[in-house]
């Protein structure tokens, strides 16, 4: 009898499991002018944009019409009572959790662009609601899905730069004009009016790193299974354009658990040429760095391709392009279209996996929230001297009592 159950059960698993494999993901997108990874779901069979959502309606309808989308809604409810099967959610910052968590109770999947929150708060009813609801949530950090920082991470898991122990990510992107809500795509539209941008509160209004994930992100690729456990954040002051909150410039150290370290330098004041993907790596075997512009290139030493009595010589990443993975390098033109590199059309790929075939998310909720933590802790140290925070344990079911910033 209980091998008749077993074998119910199995037949049962294996037919959930085709019905999933069949499936075409129906998708709807928060937030009209946040579309990097429309062109990433356009080119997966098995995966759907139906639905677009924005207050704006001119621009909603703009969008829509541009892109094909069949279904427009002003009001975000509206939209998660529609038959979608998943929501991205690309609106500022500052409604990312409130619509994330709005999503996972009406029973979608969740693709959250970064950051994950805004408070220290947000992230644990992030890590709550995530672990309650059978949906998969992850967070859209597609600077983990550049084509080198792929490359790099393969090498890693290859043990060909020894024993890591250190990295640095950079963001150097000036973009002031964003504070006045200006947007250059719509200048026709009726949303060209200069208006105090969201930005000018939740990314300028800031001190500290309040945008790290595109910077800790692919550098916590090359330190897997380990963890931030501690942060701190000196700033720079106030020299290009005092009336920011932000300094024009910060640098955040992250001490893993471990011992290794990261640096992250963030910059969106200075005036300078936009370098936002800078990222070097040093093992006990070797070491990688990216460009830093002006005919630079991507990178790297190895010890063990030295040449007796000569001093370590760099050579250029791409002499090592054979350790890419595998679907980068079969990827077709169209895939590689999509944006950043190809990693928009990656990371939307993994998504619909983890949706579909219940493979596990890439960067799932506990990564969302430590790379985001990094924020939050940045500026308490910050406006505290530089002072170390240690980082909460998300991965840990820690009582509400725990559930703290340590000073």
């Amino acid at each position: 009898m209980n091998r008749l159950v077993e074998l119910k059960t199995f037949t049962q698993e294996q037919e959930a499991k085709e019905v999933r494999e069949t499936m075409t993901l129906k998708v709807g997108i928060v937030g009209a002018r946040g579309l990097s990874t429309l062109l990433g779901f356009q080119a997966i069979p098995d995966a759907e944009v139906v639905a677009l959502c924005d207050l704006h309606e001119g621009v909603l309808k703009e969008q829509a019409e541009r892109f094909g989308i069949p279904h427009t809604y002003r009001i975000y409810e509206d939209m998660l009572e529609s038959d979608i099967d998943a929501v991205v959610i690309a609106t500022p910052m500052q409604l990312h959790l409130q619509q994330t968590i709005q999503a996972l109770e009406a029973g979608k999947h969740v693709l959250c662009e970064v950051t994950a929150g805004v408070t220290m708060d947000e992230l644990w009813w992030l890590k709550e609601a995530a672990e309650k609801h059978d949906k998969v949530y992850m967070m859209a950090e597609n600077y983990c899905y550049i084509p080198e920082v792929q490359l790099i991470t393969n090498m890693v898991k290859q043990g060909l730069f020894g024993e890591v122990y250190f990295g640095e990510g950079e963001y150097l992107h000036e973009i002031k004009r964003l504070v006045s809500g200006f947007n250059r795509r719509f200048e026709g539209s009726q949303d060209s009016s200069r208006k105090t941008s969201w930005r000018n509160y939740w990314q300028y209004g800031k001190r500290g790193m309040f945008y790290p994930t595109h910077s800790i992100g692919p550098v916590m690729q090359w330190f897997k299974g380990d963890r931030i456990k501690e942060v701190c954040c000196v700033g720079s002051g106030w020299h290009t354009a005092p009336q920011l909150r932000q300094e024009d410039t910060s640098l955040t150290l992250c001490r893993l658990e471990s011992g290794k370290l990261i640096k992250l330098r963030l910059d969106v004041v200075s005036e300078r040429p936009h370098n936002m993907s800078y990222y070097t790596l040093q093992g006990t075997q070797g070491c990688y760095e990216a460009p830093r512009g002006l005919g630079d290139t991507h990178k790297l030493f190895l010890k063990s391709d030295q040449q007796e009595g000569r001093d370590p010589e760099w050579r250029p990443l791409s002499d090592y392009s054979e350790y890419l993975p595998e679907r980068y390098k079969t990827a077709t033109e169209g895939q590689r279209q999509t944006g950043h590199w190809g990693g928009d059309f990656f990371i939307v790929q993994d998504f619909v996996d983890a949706a579909l075939r219940g493979v596990k998310p890439a960067i799932d909720v506990y990564d969302a929230c430590e790379w985001t933590a990094v924020a939050l802790l940045s500026e308490l140290s910050v406006m505290n001297g530089g002072r170390m925070m240690e980082m909460p344990d998300f991965r840990k079911d820690l009582p509400y009592s725990e559930q703290i910033i340590k000073l």
